[in-house]
């Protein structure tokens, strides 16, 4: 599957597609207008960070007790509930009156629930398309990512100074009430991909089988570290230039959109494995710029070139993929989504926590600088004789696996509903 119009031809990809999208400008929005609340509340960019950026912070608690739910429950209804929990959640948000504190608890309490969502969309696109059409498939969901923060950051922008933060609030809710609707009405019923019970023992089984592969737990950690970092030093736009941050969001997300459309479409397959730490470096290299308290237009021109790198996680993802059998698909997913929204949220917390002892410049400096030894650092560790014979055999390995856990789980566990 090599065009967008076998892409969108395929049933149910549209309508998955249109939910992702709605979800991406609720999140966008909400979290523009929740960072600007908090840090006109409070004058700290750590907090601010958080604001924006702390959901991703409690899905580590989703990704070691929820996140086997993720192949084990129907995919539209999971959807469809899941979108209706944050459009109430972030309603609550807007609450005149909302303690600070308060609102960090709703926050956390999203973040726990929102651990599944990677997990049963990508899933569910996995079911959706062939194998061969995966890349293609989720570099168009990426795109469609960076459309929406492209749109909502510069309209969440435009709403927080016409109408108000909470009034921004108040739109991300209505945008996650929509994408509840798109999933209800568009996705046909299917059944769980696996069977068993949802369990904390069930999801830490299958996390440890899934770390148990040396390639598959280097693949996860590129996934998650480097990214994570960076997403840091975009949490501090808010600090580094208040009136210009929805500016700088919408500037990220045109290069994203600009690396994914390249990367997901024209890059051939024998260039994909040489051309995942070069654009990994490039994901973090344009930040040391800031080092020098760069002007905007500077800035702009940093963040854009920074964020086409995130295209990296595309080829990273599909290695992920030729590794893990498709019985394990979604909770890899998830796995893979919960870790690297966990990252962001240590990234953003980190970054902050600089941002406080020095500036929101010199700290997206130094982040990216601990991103790039990183990237280099799991390159190196990952190198010896990873060829794509051994990635074969792995995957073969983790297929024998998966079926002696699955004979297991059937023996101990109920069929699920």
């Amino acid at each position: 599957m090599r065009t967008y119009r076998e892409l969108f031809r395929t049933p149910e990809f549209t309508p998955l597609f249109l939910t992702a999208a709605a979800t991406v400008a609720a999140q966008t929005v909400s979290g523009l207008g929740l960072a600007t609340l908090i840090y006109a509340a409070t004058g700290s960019p750590l907090l601010s960070a958080l604001a924006m950026f702390g959901p991703s912070l409690a899905q580590v608690v989703g990704a070691t007790v929820l996140l086997s739910a993720a192949d084990r429950l129907p995919p539209r209804a999971a959807l469809s509930l899941l979108a209706l929990a944050f459009a109430v959640g972030t309603a609550a948000l807007a609450l005149p009156g909302l303690a600070v504190g308060a609102a960090f608890g709703v926050v956390l309490a999203l973040g726990v629930l929102g651990s599944l969502g990677g997990g049963v969309r990508y899933g569910l696109l996995n079911e959706v398309l062939p194998r061969d059409g995966y890349l293609l498939g989720r570099s168009v969901f990426n795109m469609a990512a960076g459309a929406m923060q492209i749109c909502g950051f510069a309209t969440g922008g435009i709403l927080v100074t016409a109408l108000s933060p909470r009034g921004t609030l108040l739109t991300g809710a209505a945008l996650y009430a929509a994408a509840a609707l798109c999933a209800r009405c568009g996705l046909s019923r299917r059944p769980p991909r696996a069977t068993g019970r949802a369990s904390a023992r069930a999801t830490w089984r299958t996390n440890a089988l899934l770390w148990s592969s040396r390639p598959r737990r280097y693949t996860f950690l590129v996934l998650w570290v480097p990214n994570g970092l960076i997403v840091g030093c975009e949490s501090l736009y808010v600090p580094y230039a208040p009136r210009n941050a929805g500016l700088l969001f919408a500037c990220a997300a045109l290069g994203m959109l600009a690396g994914d459309i390249v990367t997901g479409r024209f890059v051939p397959a024998h260039w994909r494995s040489r051309l995942r730490l070069p654009l990994n470096l490039l994901l973090a290299a344009p930040y040391l710029a800031f080092a020098l308290d760069p002007s905007l237009p500077v800035a702009v021109a940093a963040v854009v070139l920074s964020s086409a790198g995130y295209s990296a996680s595309l080829l990273h993802q599909e290695r992920l993929m030729a590794l893990t059998p498709d019985e394990l698909s979604g909770h890899a997913l998830g796995l893979h989504a919960s870790g690297m929204l966990t990252m962001q949220g240590v990234g953003a917390a980190l970054a902050g926590a600089v941002a406080q002892w020095t500036s929101p410049a010199d700290a997206m400096a130094l982040v990216s600088t601990v991103s790039v030894a990183v990237a280099l650092g799991l390159a190196y560790a990952d190198r010896p004789g990873r060829g794509p014979a051994q990635e074969s055999r792995s995957t073969a390995s983790a297929t024998r696996s998966s079926d002696a856990v699955s004979a297991t789980r059937t023996k101990r566990s109920p069929a699920g509903p």
